[in-house]
C-alpha cells in the first residue's frame, strides 16, 4: 500500500525510512528530503544527533528508542503513535537507524498500518554491517577469505527458531552479530563447540561511521573479554576478513 504522500486528503501518511549507522552524509536522497518536509518524526536511539539536526524545525519530534534491556516505549505503543500521528492528516517519517527491514522491525510496524489501511513507503537505509564493516576497513566478502556473509541477531533466545550453528561454523563466510554484546560469551561458545577455530579472527565496531567509531580486534577466543571493553551500539564480525582491517583501515586515520 504506498503512494504519493502529497496526494493524500483523507488521512495522512507514513514513510518508513532507513537513516544509516550514523554518518548523515550516508543517508540516501530521498530520505533527507522526507525528513526535512515531515510533520512528524519519529525517532530511535541509533539516529545519531548529526541526523536529527537534519529534520525540519517545524516537525514534531517523538523519541521511542530503546536501550538494553530497557524498552523505553513498548512495540505496541510505538505502532499505535503511528496510527494516531498519520490518522490525524500528518505525513509522519519513521525514521530508524540502518536499515528498516533489516532487524529493525520495519515489517511488524507496516503490517499494522496496512490493518488500518494508512497509506505507507519505505526508503531503505545503509545498514549497520555494510555501514560500520566498510568505514572499519573491513570488506564482508573478498575472494580469499569469504564467499558468503550472514546477518545474525544478537537477541537470540527472543527470536523463535535456533540459529543452524552449524551451517555458521563452516567457515570461508563472514558472520555479523547485531546487538550481540549481551550474548558475546554464547556466541564464542556456540561456535567453537559448532567447529569454528577458536583462532578465528573476530571485530567489535563500536558507533561506526561516527567520530567515535571505534574497532577491537582479537580471536574468537577473546571474543567475551573484548566484547566487556565496548558499549552499545556494537556490531560484532566474526571471520578473516577481518584481518584486513589493520591494512584497509582508512576513517579512524
Amino acid at each position: 500500500m504506498t503512494c504519493n504522500p502529497t496526494s493524500i486528503n483523507s488521512t495522512g501518511f507514513v514513510s518508513l525510512v532507513g537513516a544509516g549507522p550514523g554518518d548523515p552524509d550516508l543517508l540516501t536522497v530521498k530520505a533527507l528530503r522526507l525528513i526535512q518536509k515531515a510533520d512528524v518524526v519519529v525517532y530511535d536511539r541509533l539516529v545519531s544527533e548529526e541526523i536529527m539536526a537534519l529534520v525540519n524545525p517545524a516537525a514534531q519530534r517523538i523519541y521511542v528508542g530503546k536501550r538494553l534491556n530497557h524498552h523505553c516505549v513498548p512495540q505496541d505503543q510505538i505502532n499505535q503513535v503511528l496510527i494516531d500521528q498519520a490518522k490525524q492528516n500528518k505525513h509522519v517519517v519513521r525514521l530508524k537507524g540502518g536499515d528498516p527491514f533489516i532487524f529493525g522491525r520495519g515489517g511488524e510496524e507496516l503490517e499494522k498500518l496496512a490493518d488500518e489501511q494508512i497509506p505507507f513507503e519505505v526508503v531503505p537505509g545503509i545498514t549497520a554491517a555494510s555501514g560500520c564493516t566498510a568505514y572499519a576497513g573491513i570488506p564482508l566478502t573478498h575472494r580469499d577469505h569469504a564467499q558468503s556473509v550472514h546477518f545474525i541477531t544478537g537477541h537470540l533466545k527472543k527470536e523463535g527458531m535456533d540459529i543452524d550453528w552449524a551451517s555458521l561454523a563452516k567457515g570461508n563466510t563472514t558472520l555479523v552479530f547485531y546487538m550481540g554484546l549481551k550474548e558475546s560469551a554464547n556466541i564464542q561458545h556456540k561456535l567453537t563447540e559448532a567447529g569454528l577455530s577458536e583462532h578465528t579472527s573476530i571485530a567489535i565496531i563500536e558507533r561506526g561511521t561516527t567520530a567515535q567509531q571505534r574497532v577491537l580486534t582479537g580471536q574468537l577466543s577473546d571474543l567475551s573479554n573484548i566484547a566487556e571493553q565496548a558499549i552499545s551500539p556494537s556490531l560484532i564480525v566474526v571471520g578473516s576478513v577481518t584481518s584486513l582491517h589493520s591494512q584497509l583501515n582508512w576513517f579512524n586515520r
